[in-house]
């Protein structure tokens, strides 16, 4: 009966948008209540990822419209909370089939550490002095780290050569506290940085969950015969806190950084992500400055930038033409209203059996787009991701690869200089590789305390799920 009303509702709300918009300004008012649009319209000249968060209020007849549908989509949300997890239209969520109230879910009691991290992430940036303002059209650098210091200091020596580095803020967001990465960190002179690190990391909870509880389940352990702690995933394994952080992390910074940080929380451009272990090029951040003033022209359907190919292996294909692909992880950037449509689908993300942040994305949240999720990109790369040789490029001796902080990586002259074009036009991969509906994730993520404390940092800073 539940799932009945909720498709009503859906269809409710859309017959409304038909009738009141006629195609006309949809996407404005999706935009502003962070709700993908349902199907492509004709009439939409520019897609829902490249507006401006707010509307700008010259129909006379908006407020009262807008009112009307915030009646309609509040009694939609409402009914989407209140149903059970498994439906037919969840994908790879079926596996669970409970339901909770989010309002209702509180954060894990903190130790000492926790409390110190928390009041650490109100600290002003560093640097103030240096660079005491940021560029107008500045694009803010979130770099997620977790203690990998010889990573650091590669990816940090290929930042301090970028172009235009000086005119931006560096977040850089820690899973956990290890000091040698801090003190990396604090040596940065090249722009202003902040820190945050995460004050609910397994890391820093050594006998209580979020890190390893006495009475946690271990190994097979069946909770019901054993009576330990715990749920676990869809092939019968246990928590691993080491595991889980990986996925915690990624989504209390992005709730952190969009929502919670006085620096960011009004911040109306991009925001570009990377990590660790990937190598910044010279050009990465000119070049991202065109690829998202390009984006609303050449790819109104794009929902993000990226520095590099969805395909790790990939240099880019060296073509005279901008190239519009799925989403990779490496050099990622979106703006507010995109992060709006992935907060709506927090339940799908903190609920999917998968303790990869990225497949979670692929397999649940960007299907929920209701169309292929598109980013804009360059024909040639301006990020590698490095890692440990063998762990994502193999043993090829001409792969970029690093072995105690040494890179096998020569840039040719055109990769140090600004090599994306205006006059481009866009070459579409409409064939999408991704993961197919039915696909139930890796595990590893199975446990209903993780899901709760997924879920409650989504609601940390006042955004409703």
């Amino acid at each position: 009966m539940a799932r009945d009303m909720y498709k009503r509702s859906v269809s409710k709300i859309w017959t409304t948008l038909n009738a009141v918009f006629q195609f006309q300004n949809l996407d404005t008012l999706l935009a502003i209540l962070g709700i993908p649009r349902l199907s492509p319209t004709k009439k939409t000249a520019v897609g829902i990822a490249s507006l401006p968060y707010r509307h700008s209020g010259k129909d006379p007849y908006f407020k009262v419209l807008e009112a009307h549908f915030l009646h309609l989509a509040h009694h939609f949300l409402l009914l989407s909370k209140s149903i059970s997890v498994e439906t037919d239209e969840s994908p790879g969520v079926g596996h669970y089939n409970y339901s909770f109230d989010v309002k209702n879910l509180k954060l894990p009691k903190q130790n000492e550490l926790s409390i110190w991290l928390e009041k650490r992430n109100r600290m002003s940036p560093r640097n103030l002095d240096l660079y005491p303002k940021l560029a107008e059209d500045h694009i803010v650098i979130v770099l997620y780290v977790h203690n990998r210091p010889q990573y650091l200091r590669v990816a940090l020596d290929s930042l301090s050569l970028v172009a235009g580095i000086n005119e931006t803020l560096l977040i850089v967001s820690h899973d956990g506290y290890f000091e040698g990465m801090n003190k990396i960190v604090e040596s940065i002179k090249f722009c202003q940085v902040k820190q945050i690190f995460a004050p609910y990391s397994p890391h820093i909870f050594s006998n209580s969950f979020p890190g390893i509880s006495p009475f946690d389940c271990k190994d097979k352990d069946e909770p019901t015969k054993v009576r330990c702690e715990g749920t676990r995933d869809q092939y019968g394994n246990n928590r691993s806190p080491k595991i889980a952080s990986l996925k915690h992390h990624w989504w209390w910074m992005m709730n952190t950084v969009w929502d919670g940080l006085k620096e960011t929380r009004q911040h109306s451009g991009h925001i570009l992500f990377i990590e660790e272990d990937h190598f910044i090029y010279p050009n990465a951040y000119r070049n991202l400055q065109s690829l998202t003033e390009l984006k609303p022209e050449k790819c109104p359907e794009c929902y993000a930038a990226n520095l590099a190919p969805s395909d790790v292996k990939s240099k880019g294909e060296g073509w005279e033409a901008l190239v519009a692909e799925r989403i990779g992880n490496v050099g990622y950037a979106f703006n507010r209203t995109v992060w709006r449509i992935i907060h709506r689908n927090a339940r799908q993300f903190c609920l999917f059996d998968d303790y990869n942040w990225d497949i979670t994305m692929w397999a649940t949240v960007y299907p929920s787009f209701g169309g292929p999720v598109y980013t804009l990109r360059a024909p040639r790369t301006s990020a590698v991701h490095f890692g440990k040789c063998g762990l994502h490029q193999g043993q090829d001796e001409e792969e970029a690869c690093i072995d105690e902080g040494d890179l096998n990586l020569e840039l040719e002259d055109i990769d140090r200089v600004p090599n994306v074009k205006s006059v481009w036009k866009v070459y579409q991969h409409k064939r999408q590789e991704g993961y197919r509906a039915g696909f139930k994730g890796w595990g590893g993520w199975g446990d209903v305390r993780d899901h709760k404390l997924c879920l409650t940092f989504a609601n940390m800073y006042g955004a409703s799920t």
